[in-house]
């Protein structure tokens, strides 16, 4: 650990991907070349299959699939590198014409091959299952299998190449403006990026966290008529789709992504928020250990005054993620280790660069991606091994193959979740004052509370923004930020004073927008990522090899099943109130410390 160090001695600055795996740059010609192969390719699949594939054999559909996947795997490639190239310099028009210019060709291409998903859907149920049953096919039986649960929900050829047509200048460019508004904003007179400022909210001094908040406040104010504009022409689409597709609710496309049924997703919901007593108790506590007599949403994330504060620098963060992975399994650390080894990673904060944090899983045949914002905090640690247990599993799942090693989501979330909980264990191990180990405790129930509550409470705010866009019509920045407040409420209680300042805070979040409905998926790989650890815990090395074929399998097959190998059954709420009760522990540790006096000196 090194004292109060700053941005540029974090050894992060020269921490920068080498995208030249997927291509050198944006005038690289193989990248122009793999752009005309697709347009051809996709031209020449559509004149030999379209109208064809009711009466292909097993080893024709076989060839079909996997000329299908080829021309996927190419586009995402190409996608891939315009996407990644421009998230760390979004205000280069440049990167920007690229990015646009993958997005209309993968449209392109798409809308050429759209056919074959719809044709197949509309074949018999016994003519599917014949198939299916072929060995030819066993290897894309579950990706197959999958598909057909579209049907209901599919519209015309026509009507789905016009949609396809139409996506460049749709969703995807109103998610590329918001991430152009947020990436050029400037907070407060330093005039700092949204990670620098929302870093300060861990600041042990609480005038340094509350200019923060005010600062986030701020800027997001300046910009509040163009986010409330995106905001409510994404959810109109969103309601558009629902209506054509005929989703049921507006949560019900992402469920049945995710291979979930309605019902699982609402056991989860309803077992969470029905601990939102877990929440309010821990707040109490933390007023008391930080001498407050109100704690305001700027103190939700204070360090306690036992908590180391200093800056960890690059290589020691990098250390302690390598070693916890290494602890559980050398396998998992050698390939995390390639990430650094090999520029797989992204991690200082720069001026245009993206906020937050991700791990793209590329292509099968080249490797993920990691992106950071690296400002040395504890919170920053245990995001570099989120990510890493995300590329992780984008490596061990890529051996599937490109269709099958798509992960539904909330199964992509249980290696990052549980690659945090690995670091955890392995830091707590190495404290011996009860003061400090307290205090990391509580680091981690908060941690765990933005993964399981929070997000829980933003799929709450979610529901209320999509009903109330389909319900009432365009909605103000006002309601929106009144459906915020509420739903923060519901889960803080009375034991945190949300100002009405906070209320903006919805406008800066990407997943409401890109991947609507996606963040229930954190909570489910949170609660799942318990169950399982205290499975760790009583197996050891047995649990070691049945977690890796987990990563490894994939998406090949539905949630249900890759998880029954654990004795784990989705729909039942007790699994779900299972994994809230170890939180409910980690707190009553908590709270039977501070009641046995034992208060840092």
């Amino acid at each position: 650990m090194i004292e109060q160090m700053t941005k540029d001695d974090l050894g992060a600055a020269g921490v920068l991907w080498n995208l030249g795996d997927l291509y050198q740059d944006g005038d690289d010609p193989a990248l122009d070349a793999d752009a005309q192969w697709c347009v051809a390719e996709a031209a020449v699949v559509r004149s030999r299959f379209r109208g064809r594939v009711a009466v292909l054999d097993a080893g024709e559909l076989l060839g079909l699939v996997e000329r299908l996947e080829s021309l996927d795997a190419r586009l995402s490639r190409l996608g891939t590198f315009a996407f990644l190239n421009f998230t760390t310099c979004m205000e280069n028009s440049g990167a920007g014409a690229l990015l646009q210019r993958m997005e209309e060709l993968a449209s392109q291409c798409k809308k050429e091959v759209v056919f074959f998903e719809l044709e197949w859907n509309g074949l018999a149920d016994d003519t599917a299952a014949r198939l299916l049953a072929a060995p030819e096919l066993a290897g894309y039986r579950h990706y197959l299998e999958a598909l057909r649960r579209y049907l209901p929900h599919q519209l015309s050829e026509v009507e789905e190449s016009l949609l396809l047509e139409y996506a460049p200048v749709g969703r995807n460019a109103w998610n590329t403006l918001f991430d152009k508004v947020i990436s050029g904003l400037r907070f407060g007179v330093r005039q700092r990026t949204d990670e620098e400022v929302l870093s300060d909210l861990y600041d042990q001094n609480r005038v340094v966290r509350r200019q923060a908040a005010d600062e986030l406040t701020a800027g997001l104010e300046s910009q509040n008529h163009v986010l409330t504009h995106i905001f409510n022409t994404l959810a109109a689409d969103k309601m558009i789709d629902d209506r054509l597709r005929r989703h049921g609710g507006w949560v019900h496309a992402m469920n049945l992504e995710n291979e979930l049924k309605d019902a699982t997703v609402e056991t989860l919901v309803t077992a969470v928020t029905g601990r939102y007593d877990i929440v309010q108790r821990y707040y109490r506590v933390k007023k008391g250990l930080l001498g407050l007599d109100e704690l305001t949403d700027y103190d939700r994330y204070a360090p306690l005054p036992a908590l180391p504060s200093q800056r960890i620098d690059w290589e020691t963060g990098k250390a302690m993620v390598l070693d916890s992975f290494a602890g559980f399994s050398p396998d998992l650390a050698a390939i995390a280790g390639q990430f650094f080894d090999r520029n797989w990673i992204h991690a200082p904060v720069l001026q245009g660069k993206r906020g937050g944090a991700f791990a793209h899983p590329c292509v099968p045949d080249v490797h993920p991606y990691v992106m950071v914002n690296y400002t040395g905090t504890l919170n920053d640690v245990s995001t570099v091994a989120h990510e890493l247990g995300h590329g992780v599993h984008q490596v061990l799942a890529a051996r599937r193959g490109h269709f099958n090693s798509d992960t539904p989501l909330v199964l992509a979330e249980t290696a990052s979740v549980f690659a945090e909980m690995l670091v955890f264990r392995s830091q707590l191990a190495l404290l011996t004052d009860a003061a400090q180990r307290r205090a990391f405790i509580c680091q981690k129930l908060e941690s765990i509370f933005a993964t399981v509550f929070r997000q829980t409470a933003m799929n709450r705010f979610e529901k209320r923004m999509h009903e109330g866009r389909r319900e009432q019509g365009e909605l103000s920045c006002e309601q929106l930020s009144a459906y915020w407040l509420e739903t923060q409420s519901e889960m803080f209680g009375d034991s945190v004073n949300l100002r009405p300042d906070y209320g903006i805070w919805w406008s800066y979040i990407p997943h409401f927008l890109s991947t609507p409905g996606y963040v229930y998926s954190y909570a489910f790989g949170e609660l799942l990522v318990l169950a399982l650890y205290g499975l760790y815990q009583q197996h050891g090395d047995s649990f070691v090899t049945l977690y890796i074929e987990l990563l490894a399998a994939g998406g090949s097959a539905s949630p249900y099943e890759l998880v029954r190998p654990f004795g784990i059954d989705l729909d039942d709420s007790a699994f779900w109130l299972k994994g809230l009760e170890v939180i409910d522990g980690m707190l009553q540790q908590v709270e039977d410390d501070v009641a046995g006096g034992n208060q840092p000196r």
